[in-house]
């Protein structure tokens, strides 16, 4: 359900960059608003800028994993956390990335891109990270109307449905695990063999409700006002077949949303921001939460948590500092 939410409140004015900031939240999801109300609380003078509020939640249809909320979309539970920081007066700055961060002897400078510099005592990096999309036809036309990319936060929808599993990996094989226990029939389909874990392959062969493709790559999505199905080559025999379905889950990856720092802090192999258990980087007073980071299970709850910890570790810095 979209709710059409209006962010009209929010203060989209020029900050005053002659404040020093004690916290500067990056980013505008759960991670950073958690990290701002908790930063908030200690006394800190406390910013968060975001391009678009609500950041991915905005493309979550239904949320009914999250505690306290017994189902809502993910705009609406945006607009829960907007109008709490909203409520104990957090300043924000929206429409604006931050595009180049710099640590000046104890100092970090945040350069927008309308040319402010803001300068801050400790930044969290709360971007995110991006779903890595098949580039088929009818992908984005049936976003959030059957296709997903997240089989942990929406499998429940498609309970008693036939779903379509896209990728060979670990994610995409424990999806297909997963949605089998609820779907009535799970279909992989995968361009080449797998890449998963062989104890993952094991257990899902055993399960009853699941075929596989492999070697086949999707071509396009179909469907009405829904998902209906896809179209796809097996490229053994180069021949065209199709598979109704009520869903599909693309379980390709994600990329992370770590360009800014790149060249600041430690990342993995995949990109992803080196954390602590504290969510420290590499880099002295910058931390950084939730999809962005190294740290494993990408939930809106995880993001929450990740936050409020990395608030509470830059209070400690900055006392001690």
């Amino acid at each position: 359900m979209s709710l059409n939410f209006s962010f009209s409140g929010l203060n989209k004015a020029k900050v005053d960059t002659s404040i020093l900031y004690d916290f500067v939240a990056i980013g505008g999801g759960p991670a950073a608003y958690n990290a701002a109300l908790y930063a908030k609380r200690k006394g800190l003078k406390t910013l968060v800028v975001a391009k678009k509020p609500g950041g991915q939640l905005l493309n979550t249809s239904s949320v009914d994993n999250y505690l306290g909320f017994m189902e809502l979309s993910g705009e609406e539970l945006s607009e829960h956390f907007i109008k709490h920081i909203q409520s104990i007066d957090i300043k924000e700055v929206n429409d604006q990335v931050i595009e180049n961060i710099q640590k000046v002897g104890d100092l970090f400078e945040l350069t927008m891109e309308n040319g402010d510099v803001l300068t801050t005592k400790t930044v969290l990096v709360a971007t995110g990270s991006n779903p890595r999309k098949l580039g088929v036809k009818g992908e984005d036309a049936f976003a959030n109307a059957g296709v997903a990319y997240c089989a942990i936060c929406d499998a429940p929808l498609f309970k008693g449905k036939d779903v379509i599993i896209a990728g060979g990996g670990n994610s995409a094989v424990e999806a297909a695990i997963d949605v089998a226990k609820i779907a009535k029939h799970v279909t992989i389909v995968h361009r080449s063999q797998f890449r998963a874990d062989q104890v993952l392959i094991d257990k899902m062969m055993i399960q009853a409700n699941i075929t596989i493709h492999l070697e086949s790559q999707i071509l396009e999505i179909y469907g009405d006002t829904k998902m209906r199905g896809i179209k796809a080559l097996d490229k053994k025999t180069n021949e065209e077949f199709s598979i109704e379905a009520d869903g599909i889950f693309i379980e390709i990856g994600n990329i992370p949303s770590s360009g800014l720092v790149k060249d600041l802090v430690e990342l993995n192999t995949n990109q992803e921001i080196i954390v602590t258990h504290k969510q420290e980087t590499s880099l002295p007073g910058l931390y950084a939460a939730g999809d962005v980071t190294n740290t494993p299970y990408k939930q809106i709850i995880v993001a929450t948590a990740e936050g409020a910890k990395a608030a509470l570790a830059a209070n400690e810095y900055i006392n001690t500092h």
